[in-house]
């Protein structure tokens, strides 16, 4: 399979690229004018071939949540984020209580061993109730090592990442212990102070950290309390941490997602979707783990409780890279960057996916002139095609 376009490759964005796959692997892929053999015609003006997306915080969609779902429905979630760009999809829970986590957990690992998952992700149980936003208070703990052992083996390896607040008990040893089970660490749902978040920062900053959507869950940075967005911001800058923006245009403001892309670039930014069951569903109600949800106008938050917290997003990853350029200004290089080869390279899945470069694997998505997605390949197979329509 040749495809001819503009073409994002190896950090690099060309006017008229090549990208070939053969099986489920890229073989080749440059400018036009380095080959010498017969092309395909250069695809419509304003149609860009990218990498497969990838989502390190995703619940849900097309009606179904990871928290909740049955094994069918789980996939059906997955295949939704899929067909709209996102090939290579982190499954995310929520706080619940330990034999909850622990079936939610072994489910979702099974998708992960056919392939419908790229791993998963535990958003809790080990938070701040105070900035536990639209998840259960009653679900969250202290830190508990034994704990997180018994939800590490339930995993089987599969679990990549965790979010976790800097002031629970035993953060040190918690984070310890996940650094050496492969799992990121991801400061969240916390009301830590700027201190406390710095040094958890510093003892986890050997090894892939990350901020779980940043300045959602926490405390506003204020000019004599600059808490830990500032903490998350500094390490941002500093490389050391990879910070996750929901930018949506309703968890920040597009301001502010471009803000952050000028702090700290491409390279330490996450888009992530933090979709829930309501994605590319109409409005009404759903669930999320143990809580129901109403979306209004695209909006979710909890049933019941007026203007609450926002409880997840409606938008799928390839929305967000659309509305980080078209509405927050952010050039497609790195918003497309920030949707897959830094995701990536947290997850140490560099150079296999993430980017089109020979050796990867062959996902990829071909986006109209409104990025608006025409077609997708994940492992060298056409999930979506409407090029010939």
């Amino acid at each position: 399979m040749i495809l001819r376009g503009k073409l994002i490759t190896g950090g690099r964005m060309l006017a008229d690229g090549v990208v070939e796959t053969s099986g489920d692997r890229v073989v080749w892929a440059g400018p036009a004018s380095e080959r010498t053999d017969q092309l395909p015609e250069p695809a419509d003006p304003g149609t860009t071939i990218i990498p497969g997306l990838v989502d390190v915080h995703c619940h849900g969609a097309g009606g179904f949540g990871f928290p909740e779902a049955d094994r069918d429905g789980s996939t059906a979630a997955a295949d939704h984020h899929r067909h709209n760009g996102t090939t290579s999809v982190i499954g995310s829970l929520v706080s619940a209580p330990p034999n909850v986590l622990h079936g939610r957990i072994e489910l979702l690992a099974s998708l992960v061993e056919r392939g419908t998952l790229a791993g998963i992700h535990l958003e809790g149980p080990f938070l701040s109730v105070l900035r536990c936003g639209a998840q259960d208070p009653a679900s969250i703990l202290d830190g508990d090592p034994a704990l997180l052992e018994s939800l590490l083996a339930a995993g089987r390896g599969h679990i990549r990442s965790m979010t976790i607040a800097p002031e629970t008990a035993h953060f040190a040893e918690l984070s310890t212990m996940l650094t050496e089970n492969g799992v990121v660490v991801s400061i969240g749902h916390t009301d830590a102070s700027n201190p406390t978040a710095a040094r958890s920062i510093a003892h986890s900053a050997h090894a892939p950290l990350s901020a779980t959507h940043l300045f959602n869950g926490m405390a506003p940075m204020h000019h004599r309390e600059p808490g830990a967005v500032a903490a998350c911001l500094a390490a941002a800058a500093r490389g050391q941490m990879v910070v996750e923006l929901v930018g949506d245009g309703v968890h920040l403001a597009d301001e502010t997602v471009s803000t952050v892309f000028d702090l700290v670039g491409p390279h330490q930014i996450a888009l992530v979707s933090d979709a829930m069951a309501a994605a590319g569903m109409p409005d009404g109600r759903y669930p999320l783990g143990p809580l129901d949800v109403d979306v209004v106008d695209g909006v979710a938050r909890l049933a019941g409780q007026g203007d609450t917290a926002i409880a997840g997003g409606t938008s799928r990853l390839m929305d967000i890279v659309r509305r980080t350029v078209l509405d927050a200004g952010v050039d497609l290089l790195s918003a497309v960057t920030a949707a897959t080869a830094t995701p990536a390279a947290l997850l140490g899945l560099t150079g296999i996916v993430g980017d089109l470069v020979p050796g990867c694997r062959a996902d990829l998505v071909v986006t109209d002139k409104k990025l608006l997605p025409r077609a997708v390949m994940a492992s060298g197979n056409w999930l979506t095609n409407t090029m010939e329509s």
